[in-house]
């Protein structure tokens, strides 16, 4: 477990500020969602800055541990992180701004001076950030960080960020949603599009708000932007286990393993974008989608139980050498 524990205070510094402003900014949001009764399409306005705020905790600080573990153009990673941090903060800062004046902060077409200053951070912000993670992606490609395994995960973990940063925008140009709403200070808002496919304004998950009554695109959007924290800690679980299993010392076999994780992550990235392209609601898959899960899952689960019965055969042939050698 060594190789994974790089000391924080080493972690790249203004993606470690980020994460600080963004975990005030999740709770911040937690009291007002207590505090405030305003709401925007019967979501509380501060519900949005608290999921942002969690969600781009959870990546700037990935990002901060992944900068350490660069051993090459260590700084221009360090100033794309930068950007990243800077992109990061400005976005949410907009989108905080927009829930306190009781108003939409994407997809806002209004008029007013304010929405009017912001809506270009909501437009290039966010090429800003995929740009950045783009090219930290070439920067991961490019070298092996740590072992197989973990390498691997990193790769198709920010490959899959990626995806996920693109899906918003691939709704975006082929769905448009024109339409008026009305915001928490009841006034007139003109909206260009939505997040939910079939229903653009659908909600009512607990703690997501994903929509129950049509395709969501933002289940996507999150499976991909944290498809990276979940293969890493996918990676180091094997790297703890290989304390009480032996054949999981082989960094081979994990990084085999973490390849089929790879896949099967990938897969269900597909299956949840599909199911959301189709004006399916997560919550509401029917047979197809079901069908699309189970296989997923049993292609997984069958790669993964070759490569262990191979494993421990491997351990064992390797023992009773040991022993005839004895």
């Amino acid at each position: 477990m060594n190789i994974l524990l790089t000391p924080w205070r080493r972690w790249h510094r203004p993606l470690m500020v980020a994460v600080g402003l963004f975990i005030l900014l999740t709770l911040a949001g937690a009291i007002g969602m207590m505090v405030d009764d305003r709401r925007l399409l019967a979501e509380s306005v501060w519900l949005k800055p608290a999921k942002f705020g969690f969600a781009f905790a959870m990546y700037c600080g990935t990002l901060a541990w992944l900068l350490t573990r660069l051993t090459r153009a260590k700084r221009f990673g360090w100033w794309l992180g930068t950007v990243f941090a800077v992109s990061a903060v400005v976005e949410l800062a907009a989108i905080t701004a927009q829930a306190a004046r009781g108003t939409f902060s994407h997809f806002n077409a209004d008029t007013d001076p304010v929405t009017l200053v912001l809506t270009p951070i909501f437009t290039f912000g966010v090429g800003a950030l995929f740009i950045a993670n783009l090219v930290m992606a070439f920067l991961v490609l490019r070298q092996r960080v740590i072992d197989r395994a973990m390498t691997r995960a990193m790769r198709a973990g920010i490959w899959l960020a990626i995806l996920g940063m693109l899906v918003p925008v691939f709704y975006l140009v082929t769905g448009i949603y024109p339409r008026t709403v009305t915001d928490a200070n009841g006034v007139q808002v003109q909206m260009y599009q939505g997040h939910g496919i079939g229903d653009p304004d659908g909600h009512g998950m607990p703690l997501t708000n994903w929509s129950v009554t049509g395709g969501d695109w933002r289940v996507a959007h999150f499976v991909g932007l944290h498809g990276i924290q979940v293969l890493l800690l996918f990676a180091a679980l094997l790297v703890a286990l290989s304390a009480r299993f032996v054949w999981l010392r082989d960094e081979r076999v994990r990084a085999r393993l973490v390849g089929i994780a790879c896949l099967g992550y990938t897969g269900l990235f597909a299956v949840v974008n599909w199911q959301a392209h189709r004006g399916q609601s997560l919550i509401h898959p029917d047979a197809m989608t079901l069908a699309a899960f189970a296989t997923v899952a049993l292609v997984v689960l069958a790669a993964a139980a070759t490569v262990i019965v191979r494993a421990t055969a491997t351990e064992n042939e390797e023992r009773h050498a040991q022993v005839h050698h004895l």
